[in-house]
């Protein structure tokens, strides 16, 4: 297991941030890996991160520390998933794209044109008899919907999990690159549709088919840019801007609630991670915690007029840094023909060949129930294999036990709450049978007194 690796770049104050407060700035630097900030009321809080990128940083030194790395991985069949996060103008798209995603100029160059160039590059110093095929899909996630900014018709793409494929995009469309041009171009035609105001994700699939030794192995890298993180007032939007906001806030605040979980819960204890909460953390869920190698870089200003913000940043990169994955090289050992194919079949043939199968040994209510889970859960796989079908079931029972799981926690509260309740009204009763024992004045006098003391204090 490896921990989610987290970076933190500070960009230089921009103009606004000069003309406001000058050259103040509420961070204080320790080394390259620990920083000092100070909030509005001017206390310190210290962070230590795997990296501190500062003004002066580089395009480059983001590139080769925190993302090289996965490239390689990637390239050798290890799924990687690189965020950026932070509040509006921090210089998360600046550092996932740079200027632009042609941009000429190799020092302003980011992350996205760099991850191409890395990969078509592994790719040629690999051996001959090794062919590769890599793939492109690029969607948003835009108030908890999920378009393909390939074919905007599909506006409302489901995300479905499988034992084999982990998660999936049913249907998004996949475009095949031959060389770093082509991928340039795509992407530069495509992101000019996706909004500023929503989550925009880049997924390559790299297939590596070894002619010599008839294996196929598979490795997935997802980039991921994230919506601004900032307080709803502060930006002063209304209207449908306002509605775009809460839901961005909504799909953050699960993404927190889900890293959360996986680092706050105890170990002996199964806990409920709420990924189906939104689909941000629903196709984020192999980087959370899952087969992936995770890298987070944490944008923010160094200004005091953005300090709550960027303290807001650091503490979700705090969090995080906590998170443990499972990056693993899943290997296939069937013909190579089979597997370049559409290895996910429809919907509908995948649940016919899995409810086929287990009606030899379920009854019909059994096999109705399945049905209704298989859909609730929204699974999507290919069950040409016994292995699959298995992996199939095991899916549907872990997600109805975590749902038991999460009932029997709110049944547990509520009868918690019900017993605190009748203990109150058993106090309650002692105390009103010892008023009544008293002389009648003096019973009178006492009830009023508790009545009153009550309305304050629920429990009595």
């Amino acid at each position: 297991m490896s921990n989610v690796t987290v970076c933190v770049r500070f960009r230089p104050l921009s103009s606004k941030e000069k003309k406001d407060l000058g050259d103040n700035i509420c961070i204080q630097s320790m080394d390259s890996e620990t920083v000092i900030i100070k909030d509005e009321k001017e206390e310190g809080f210290a962070f230590s991160f795997d990296k501190v990128f500062y003004e002066e940083s580089k395009q480059a030194d983001v590139y080769e520390f925190l993302v090289l790395p996965i490239v390689r991985d990637t390239v050798n069949s290890i799924n990687g998933t690189i965020i950026t996060y932070g509040q509006t103008g921090a210089g998360k798209t600046y550092s996932m794209e740079g200027p632009n995603i042609l941009e000429s100029d190799e020092k302003k160059k980011g992350i996205l044109p760099r991850v191409v160039d890395g990969l078509f590059a592994c790719i040629k110093t690999s051996a001959d008899s090794t062919k590769y095929t890599v793939k492109l899909s690029m969607v948003e996630i835009y108030m908890e919907k999920v378009r393909d900014l390939f074919d905007l018709s599909k506006d409302n793409i489901q995300i479905k999990e499988s034992k084999t494929q982990g998660i999936v995009l049913s249907g998004a469309t996949e475009i095949s690159l031959s060389d770093t041009a082509e991928a340039l171009q795509s992407l530069s035609t495509e992101m000019n549709m996706a909004s500023s105001r929503s989550h925009c994700v880049y997924m390559f699939t790299l297939n590596q088919e070894s002619i010599s030794e008839k294996r196929v192995k598979s490795g997935k890298l997802i980039l991921v840019d994230l919506a601004g993180s900032e307080k709803v007032e502060k930006t002063g939007a209304e209207g449908r801007v306002l509605e775009e906001a809460k839901t961005i806030n909504k799909s953050l605040s699960a993404l927190g609630n889900v890293i959360n979980a996986l680092t706050c819960g105890s170990p002996a204890k199964a806990n409920h991670i709420p990924y189906r909460d939104s689909k941000l953390t629903r196709m984020l869920q192999d980087a959370l915690g899952g087969n992936s190698r995770t890298a987070l870089l944490c944008c923010c200003s160094p200004s005091p007029s953005n300090a709550s913000e960027s303290l807001s940043t650091l503490r979700f990169g705090a969090r995080a840094k906590h998170i443990k994955t499972s990056p693993l090289v899943k290997v296939s050992e069937e013909k190579c023909s089979k597997k370049n194919g559409d290895a996910s079949g429809t919907r509908d043939e995948s649940f016919e060949k899995i409810l086929e199968k287990m009606s030899e040994r379920l009854n019909d209510e059994d096999i109705k129930l399945l049905e209704e889970l298989f859909i609730q859960a929204g699974l999507f796989v290919d069950p040409d294999s016994e292995e699959d079908l298995e992996s199939a079931i095991q899916d549907v029972v872990q997600q109805t036990i975590s749902s038991l799981m999460k009932a029997v926690e709110e049944l547990r509260s509520t009868v918690e709450m019900l017993q605190r309740e009748n203990n109150a009204m058993k106090g309650r009763l002692a105390v009103a049978e010892r008023c009544d024992a008293l002389p009648g004045e003096n019973a009178d006098f006492l009830h009023k007194i508790f009545g009153f003391l009550s309305s304050f204090i629920p429990e009595m």
